[in-house]
């Protein structure tokens, strides 16, 4: 049974496609197109994490953490196993990067998020969300992706819609991720601008949340 409403988000996703051009002319710094693939690849995403969160696979379980992966991996090449198959490299140094990483990786945001689980379920997702995306950043390639799908997968498992990134909310989602991004997650002016910015992320995700992508 499913979670969340993937035509509702298919929706979504055509009218910001169409109102990309124009959103990205206002940002800090302009995005690569919302084409057909990425469009395809990110609805793909969507239906793997409402097939993780129907069958209750705990994503932040030690033996569950390559789902990441396999959301990183969705993002970037589809379902298709062709697509896989050409970016096999990438997905292989995408894997040592995501466990092996020093100063970063999957163990530096579980140790994060251990730390913070008696915060909202916003702050949580929003901690996790910046923590994967501030340097050094924990996949190679398609972070604000993948993000986007582990924040929706962290707020729908506790009853919260998910996080899709829509013509509104675009501006506000771009932005603070581009700061984001330029941050070092281990310095000491990053660990400050960190608690800053997650809780304004957080404070974002709430005013954004749109029940009409979960399922009925």
């Amino acid at each position: 049974m499913s979670v969340l409403d993937l035509p509702a988000i298919e929706a979504a996703f055509r009218a910001l496609q169409r109102a990309f051009p124009e959103i990205n002319e206002d940002l800090s710094d302009r995005r690569d197109p919302f084409d057909d693939e990425v469009v395809a690849n990110m609805l793909q995403g969507y239906a793997l994490v409402d097939r993780l969160l129907a069958d209750k696979i705990d994503i932040l379980a030690m033996g569950r953490l390559n789902c990441w992966l396999k959301i990183n991996a969705v993002v970037l090449c589809g379902a298709c196993e062709t697509a896989a198959e050409e970016n096999k490299r990438l997905l292989q140094a995408t894997e040592q990067r995501f466990y092996d990483q020093e100063g970063g990786g999957i163990g530096d945001i579980m140790e994060w998020y251990s730390f913070n689980l008696r915060e909202s379920v916003w702050r949580r997702a929003a901690g996790v969300y910046n923590r994967l995306l501030a340097e050094p950043q924990l996949f190679i390639e398609g972070n604000h992706r993948s993000g986007a799908l582990i924040m929706s997968y962290l707020l729908v498992r506790e009853g919260r819609p998910p996080f899709v990134l829509t013509k509104e909310n675009a501006k506000g989602f771009f932005d603070p991720s581009s700061v984001m991004k330029k941050t070092k997650k281990r310095s000491i002016i990053g660990r400050v601008k960190f608690g800053e910015l997650t809780r304004a992320f957080a404070d974002f995700l709430k005013a954004h949340a749109d029940p009409r992508f979960l399922a009925r």
